[in-house]
Protein backbone atom coordinates (compact mmCIF):
# COMPACT_ATOMS: atom_id res chain seq x y z
CA UNK A 1 0.00 0.00 0.00
CA UNK A 2 1.38 3.13 -0.82
CA UNK A 3 0.77 6.59 1.11
CA UNK A 4 -2.13 7.40 0.08
CA UNK A 5 -4.03 4.46 0.18
CA UNK A 6 -4.18 4.55 4.56
CA UNK A 7 -6.06 7.75 5.74
CA UNK A 8 -5.95 8.37 9.25
CA UNK A 9 -8.83 10.79 10.39
CA UNK A 10 -8.35 12.34 14.23
CA UNK A 11 -6.83 15.34 16.15
CA UNK A 12 -2.68 15.18 16.43
CA UNK A 13 -2.90 16.14 20.40
CA UNK A 14 -5.31 12.64 20.96
CA UNK A 15 -3.56 10.18 23.12
CA UNK A 16 -4.75 7.48 20.52
CA UNK A 17 -4.00 9.09 17.25
CA UNK A 18 -0.55 9.39 18.89
CA UNK A 19 -0.33 5.96 19.41
CA UNK A 20 -1.77 4.92 16.25
CA UNK A 21 0.46 6.54 14.35
CA UNK A 22 3.67 5.12 16.22
CA UNK A 23 2.33 2.10 15.15
CA UNK A 24 1.84 2.80 11.27
CA UNK A 25 5.39 4.05 11.80
CA UNK A 26 7.12 1.45 13.57
CA UNK A 27 5.39 -1.17 11.28
CA UNK A 28 6.90 1.20 8.41
CA UNK A 29 3.85 1.83 6.83
CA UNK A 30 2.88 4.86 4.68
CA UNK A 31 -0.69 6.97 5.38
CA UNK A 32 -1.45 10.00 5.59
CA UNK A 33 -3.12 12.13 8.47
CA UNK A 34 -6.43 14.12 8.38
CA UNK A 35 -6.73 16.59 10.90
CA UNK A 36 -10.14 17.00 11.78
CA UNK A 37 -9.30 20.40 13.26
CA UNK A 38 -7.56 21.95 9.97
CA UNK A 39 -9.52 20.43 7.46
CA UNK A 40 -13.21 19.55 9.09
CA UNK A 41 -14.90 16.22 7.61
CA UNK A 42 -17.42 16.23 4.49
CA UNK A 43 -21.07 14.49 5.05
CA UNK A 44 -20.08 12.16 2.73
CA UNK A 45 -17.65 10.74 4.52
CA UNK A 46 -19.87 10.48 7.21
CA UNK A 47 -21.79 8.80 5.67
CA UNK A 48 -19.87 6.60 4.40
CA UNK A 49 -18.53 5.26 7.32
CA UNK A 50 -22.20 5.03 9.19
CA UNK A 51 -23.00 2.34 6.36
CA UNK A 52 -19.46 0.99 6.88
CA UNK A 53 -19.43 0.35 10.35
CA UNK A 54 -23.05 2.12 12.03
CA UNK A 55 -23.33 5.42 13.33
CA UNK A 56 -22.96 3.97 16.78
CA UNK A 57 -19.41 3.02 16.55
CA UNK A 58 -18.32 6.27 15.42
CA UNK A 59 -20.02 8.79 17.53
CA UNK A 60 -18.16 8.40 20.76
CA UNK A 61 -20.41 8.86 23.49
CA UNK A 62 -17.84 8.53 26.19
CA UNK A 63 -15.39 11.21 25.51
CA UNK A 64 -15.50 14.90 26.83
CA UNK A 65 -17.28 16.42 23.44
CA UNK A 66 -19.84 14.29 24.32
CA UNK A 67 -20.65 15.36 28.02
CA UNK A 68 -20.52 18.84 26.81
CA UNK A 69 -23.13 18.59 24.55
CA UNK A 70 -25.34 15.88 25.51
CA UNK A 71 -27.59 17.55 27.44
CA UNK A 72 -29.34 18.69 24.49
CA UNK A 73 -29.55 15.16 23.24
CA UNK A 74 -31.17 13.73 26.19
CA UNK A 75 -35.03 13.76 24.97
CA UNK A 76 -34.02 12.90 21.49
CA UNK A 77 -33.97 9.39 19.67
CA UNK A 78 -30.69 9.94 17.85
CA UNK A 79 -30.59 8.40 14.69
CA UNK A 80 -27.70 8.38 11.80
CA UNK A 81 -28.98 11.50 10.65
CA UNK A 82 -28.89 12.86 13.87
CA UNK A 83 -25.57 11.40 14.61
CA UNK A 84 -23.86 12.44 11.40
CA UNK A 85 -25.07 16.12 12.23
CA UNK A 86 -23.25 16.15 15.49
CA UNK A 87 -19.83 14.92 14.53
CA UNK A 88 -20.15 17.55 11.52
CA UNK A 89 -20.77 19.97 14.27
CA UNK A 90 -18.63 18.32 16.74
CA UNK A 91 -16.21 16.70 15.13
CA UNK A 92 -13.88 15.55 18.56
CA UNK A 93 -17.32 13.39 19.29
CA UNK A 94 -16.21 10.96 16.12
CA UNK A 95 -13.96 8.15 17.83
CA UNK A 96 -10.97 7.83 17.24
CA UNK A 97 -8.75 7.06 15.14
CA UNK A 98 -10.98 6.12 11.76
CA UNK A 99 -8.39 4.35 9.66
CA UNK A 100 -9.64 4.61 5.97
CA UNK A 101 -7.98 2.07 3.30
CA UNK A 102 -9.65 -0.18 0.83
CA UNK A 103 -13.01 1.27 0.84
CA UNK A 104 -12.80 -0.19 4.79
CA UNK A 105 -12.60 1.42 7.66
CA UNK A 106 -11.68 0.44 11.38
CA UNK A 107 -12.72 2.93 14.27
CA UNK A 108 -10.69 3.18 17.47
CA UNK A 109 -7.30 1.53 18.04
CA UNK A 110 -7.19 -2.17 18.10
CA UNK A 111 -3.51 -3.58 17.52
CA UNK A 112 -5.36 -7.33 16.89
CA UNK A 113 -7.41 -5.52 13.90
CA UNK A 114 -4.47 -3.43 12.55
CA UNK A 115 -2.23 -6.63 12.30
CA UNK A 116 -4.66 -8.42 10.91
CA UNK A 117 -5.53 -5.79 8.04
CA UNK A 118 -1.82 -4.87 7.56
CA UNK A 119 0.52 -7.23 8.17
Amino acid sequence: MNMSDVIIYGIPNCDTIKKTINWFDAHQIAFRFHNYKKAGIEKNALKKWCKLAGWEMLLNKKGTTWKKIQANFVDVAINESIAIDIMLKNNSAIKRPVIEFKNKILVGFDETELLKNFK
